[in-house]
């Protein structure tokens, strides 16, 4: 420490710089938004120097710069192909914006800014992924009965999963009250965690899954996962004992909408017939009167 000081004095005697070093900022982001690392700096002179690298574990590279109010942005290279179109530098405050951030972009990012004396700032980024919606199924596999006071009680067995996740943490909560949890790093994985519930069971359950800066909910409906076996069998019944009515309701009205029309068919050929023979008894009466007529006429030609 002597010596550094000794050394910044001389440097400052002679005119010369001495770095003056900053703490870390660390930046937790949500994947797909932008981020704006700032320098403090409310106007750059035109012998301003502005330099960033990107650090992410012993690799270090540089990805702009401003000098003499000239921008340049270094996302064309081979190695800083992560950020192509995805810098901008302030030419007024040297700030950088990382937009559309990915976690890729996850890492250290050191600043330098030459103006007389060298400052070094430090920036800490940790990209999170969007959280799924935990899904929250029966595991009929693991349903357990028990007894309690001589009375058995039923319980249903759940799993609260969700998948392809890293950095988070897995939770059940009764109420307000955390019951279980379990956690990842960095990997991708898919996560499950169980939870069992009594049938008849009132208490508000459900399974959380957050991160440093989101989560996300999903709230248990124990009347629609956990329906008991007698519940099912019950409900089963009556959808069979409604069928068979609705079925014997629709035979029902086809064997008197059968028997109406047979019965209106069977009348409307009777009628039919008894009009055909009152038909013929005219005309055979008439038949008769003319030849009775016809005979009396024959018998009065003949006297």
């Amino acid at each position: 420490m002597v010596f550094r000081a000794f050394f910044c004095l001389c440097l400052w005697l002679l005119g010369g710089v001495c770095d003056v070093y900053s703490d870390e900022t660390v930046i937790s982001v949500m994947e797909g938004d932008s981020v704006t690392l700032n320098t403090d700096v409310t106007e750059l002179q035109r012998d301003d120097q502005i330099l960033w690298s990107f650090r992410l574990n012993s690799s270090e590279t540089r990805i702009g710069e401003i000098y003499k109010q000239i921008v340049s942005i270094y996302d064309n290279k081979e190695n800083n192909e992560r950020f192509r179109d995805r810098l901008k530098i302030d030419e007024q405050t040297g700030s950088l914006t990382i937009t559309n951030i990915n976690k890729l972009h996850s890492g250290l990012y050191k600043l330098q800014i030459i103006s007389g004396v060298i400052k070094h700032i430090s920036f800490s980024i940790a990209v999170y992924g969007i959280l799924p919606v935990p899904d929250i199924i029966r595991d009929s596999s693991q349903n357990v009965s028990s007894s309690s006071s001589g009375s058995s009680v039923s319980r249903c067995s759940l799993l609260c999963s969700a998948v392809n996740v890293s950095a988070v943490t897995l939770s059940w909560y009764k109420g307000n009250s955390l019951l279980s949890s379990i956690s990842v790093s960095d990997l991708s994985i898919s996560l499950s965690l169980p939870l069992e519930v009594e049938y008849q069971e009132k208490n508000t359950y459900s399974c959380v899954i957050n991160n440093p800066i989101s989560k996300q909910t999903t709230h248990l409906d124990i009347s629609q996962l956990c329906q008991s076996n007698s519940e099912s069998n019950q409900t089963s019944l009556l959808l069979v004992v409604l069928l068979l009515v609705l079925l014997l309701l629709v035979v029902t009205a086809v064997v008197v909408m059968m028997i109406c029309r047979r019965r209106n068919y069977t009348q409307a050929k009777q009628e039919a017939q008894s009009n055909e023979e009152e038909v013929d008894y005219t005309e055979a009466t008439f038949i008769k009167h003319i030849d009775q007529d016809m005979v009396r006429f024959v018998c009065y030609s003949l006297h």
